[in-house]
């Protein structure tokens, strides 16, 4: 079931309303059914794979809490965690290993019989398998209690809000509010309401609409150069953030209307000065996750430089993996990691230079130069993580800034954009939508957009309001709607 479907639409005023007409003992299981049928609702026979690794980390858990013994509590560890990975290893990366182990003894003239596999990937897996290590995890480390209600935790696993797409909640903050008394509130509501509606405009009106002019880019990007690629790859940077940032927004506005809170997962990421503080403020939970699981486990910063320099590459790597079975996903992760291992070894003499061109340049201006230098920085790694192979990523690349000398020529420009699915008009509204995006992310670095709305007049707030369901239901583009991108991972 997608957020931004009709289906969707009907089905969260239900659960929410049930949910409040519901005796407090019994919500659990009403979300529980809830959130299987939204899950049910992509591929019915799935739900089989979610509760199995259900089963699996809620057995590990009282397994560990029980035994006294340090050998069978890293027993059940690793049993767990061995099952859990080697579910997402079976239908997410067996045939990519497949493939380049293929690939790799072709080269010496070894022929493997080894067949592909058929299974689809499971949505959203690599979510839910990532919040079910956290909480074994956690509960070895004495870090989170072990939860003996099987309904609870099973809820825990898959509540609808953030099952296929997070954020990837932590035991320690999401499983005690299942047990929590929340009664409906007026203001959670509106709140509520407020952030789906914020949400929703980012992936149906921003995202939606400049995903049909990055798809005709990516998908044959010899047939372009110059200027096309060069805002094709600016759109993309824009729609995967409105896209995932939209689908957290849904994920927290409906978690709020039944008074549960989620992790805030993206903090104006575009807005960063350099990219250890993009990692900070983009896909917060993931870049947590692997701090906390993976970094901070290889011995973070606290070992040798050299050491050091590895975790973060390493990290990176791993992370981009993460995202999707391709090495295409895997360079975008190393790209980043370069990014960080570079910003390491050069910290001193960068923060030294910064400190002179303080005393020449206002605050404002410097700041405004390292917000465009990391974003650049930003879209270029998202190069090779949309393009569908190394070619078109090093051919996009290469081309971005070709014919620049042309680029004062409208006709010559109009004429580049011909055949990309948006004519002029459309463009500058792409254009518009994203500046609203921009404009909303640099007035909530400040305080809050809906903080700041509160105190205006209630006309004031309801003309907002209105204008943003205006803009939902005439500008987004519904004949080509758009999955969201990270459904696929």
């Amino acid at each position: 079931m997608l957020f931004n479907s009709l289906h969707y639409l009907i089905f969260l005023p239900i659960v929410v309303g049930g949910y409040f007409l519901c005796p407090h003992r019994w919500r659990w299981l009403l979300l529980l059914i809830a959130s299987y049928y939204f899950y049910m609702c992509w591929k019915a026979e799935y739900a089989v794979l979610l509760l199995i690794s259900t089963s699996v980390a809620y057995a590990a858990g009282i397994g560990i809490a029980t035994t006294p013994d340090r050998g069978k509590k890293k027993l059940y560890l690793w049993s767990s965690l061995t099952v859990l990975l080697g579910i997402l290893f079976t239908f997410k990366y067996f045939n990519f290993v497949n493939e380049s182990l293929r690939a790799v003894l072709a080269k010496f003239s070894v022929a493997i019989t080894i067949p592909y596999s058929e299974l689809l990937l499971p949505i959203g897996i690599s979510f839910y398998t990532f919040q079910k290590i956290s909480y074994i995890v956690d509960v070895y480390n004495g870090q989170s209690k072990v939860e003996k209600h099987f309904g609870v935790f099973a809820v825990y696993s898959c509540f609808f809000p953030q099952l296929v797409a997070g954020p990837i909640e932590r035991p320690k903050h999401l499983l005690h509010q299942f047990y929590e008394r929340h009664d409906f509130s007026y203001e959670n509501a509106i709140a509520g309401l407020r952030q789906i509606l914020w949400g929703v405009f980012k992936k149906v009106v921003v995202a939606d609409r400049v995903a049909i002019l990055v798809k005709a880019a990516y998908s044959d990007p010899h047939s372009y150069t110059g200027l096309p690629l060069l805002v094709a790859t600016i759109f993309f940077a824009f729609q995967i953030y409105c896209d995932f940032s939209g689908y957290t927004d849904i994920a927290l506005g409906s978690a709020k209307l039944i008074g549960f809170d989620l992790m805030a997962n993206f903090r104006q990421p575009y807005f960063s000065k350099s990219i250890p503080e993009f990692w900070r403020r983009w896909h917060i939970s993931l870049s947590t996750w692997f701090k906390d699981y993976l970094y901070i486990p290889l011995g973070g910063n606290r070992v040798a430089k050299w050491r050091w320099y590895y975790n973060l590459f390493i990290t990176f790597f791993i992370s981009g993996l993460w995202h999707g079975a391709s090495w295409t996903f895997a360079a975008w992760g190393a790209l980043h990691g370069i990014y960080m291992v570079l910003d390491s070894v050069f910290g001193r003499g960068r923060d030294w230079f910064r400190a002179k061109l303080k005393s020449v340049f206002a605050q404002t201006t410097f700041d405004g130069c390292n917000v465009a230098l990391t974003f650049a920085l930003v879209a270029v790694a998202w190069i090779p993580f949309r393009a569908a192979n190394f070619s078109d990523a090093w051919f996009i690349f290469t081309h971005l800034f070709a014919g620049a000398n042309h680029w004062h020529d409208l006709g010559t420009v109009s004429l580049q954009f011909r055949g990309m699915g948006l004519n002029v008009t459309e463009l500058m509204l792409c254009v518009l939508f994203i500046g609203i995006v921009v404009v909303y992310d640099w007035i909530d670095s400040r305080g809050g957009v809906w903080e700041s709305l509160k105190t205006k007049p209630l006309p004031v707030r309801w003309a907002v309001y209105y204008a943003l369901m205006i803009l939902v239901l005439f500008f987004g583009p519904y004949n080509q709607a758009q999955n969201f991108i990270y459904f696929q991972f």
